[in-house]
């Protein structure tokens, strides 16, 4: 598969090298003929912004300027995590929505989602939790926006 959209389901996107991502959906993983920074823009994209304009929104919300967590469709919540720089080809993206727990593995992570998958990550525990701050921050300045927005208009 060449071209993919992040989606309600989507657990993590996974880098394997500059053109190749392994896509875990509930269940199910396959792999994409597209690096992981492509497939989250597209994503950014389809739901009708960019990858860079959702970073500056992040930035702008909650001032976090480095490895930058992201907004894909605000309507559904769904906000994935970067576990390195945007311009490194080995960054993978996790779902601040399915994430249950992480725990060490040697000098590795591993992520188990609320449906009992784990994956390994190549990054610190400590690492992995501060960007899960960092994401549940952002979900939670993103929630309250919308309550206040609701309550302005009477919802």
């Amino acid at each position: 598969m060449e071209n993919y959209e992040i989606n309600e389901n989507t657990l993590a996107i996974i880098a394997c090298n500059d053109d190749l991502s392994i896509v875990y959906e509930d269940s199910n993983s396959f792999y994409v003929k597209n690096d992981s920074n492509k497939i989250m823009e597209d994503s950014c994209e389809y739901f009708g912004s960019s990858l860079e304009g959702r970073r500056r929104g992040t930035k702008a919300m909650i001032g976090v300027n480095y490895k930058v967590p992201i907004i894909v469709e605000e309507s559904k919540n769904i906000i994935f995590f970067p576990t390195s720089s945007f311009r490194s080809k080995f960054n993978s993206w996790i779902s601040l929505k399915h994430f249950n727990k992480c725990y060490k593995s040697g000098v590795d992570t591993i992520v188990e989602f609320d449906n009992q998958v784990k994956i390994k990550i190549d990054m610190s525990v400590g690492s992995f939790n501060n960007q899960v701050l960092r994401s549940s921050r952002l979900d939670s300045q993103l929630r309250n926006r919308k309550d206040k927005k609701d309550s302005f208009l009477g919802g």
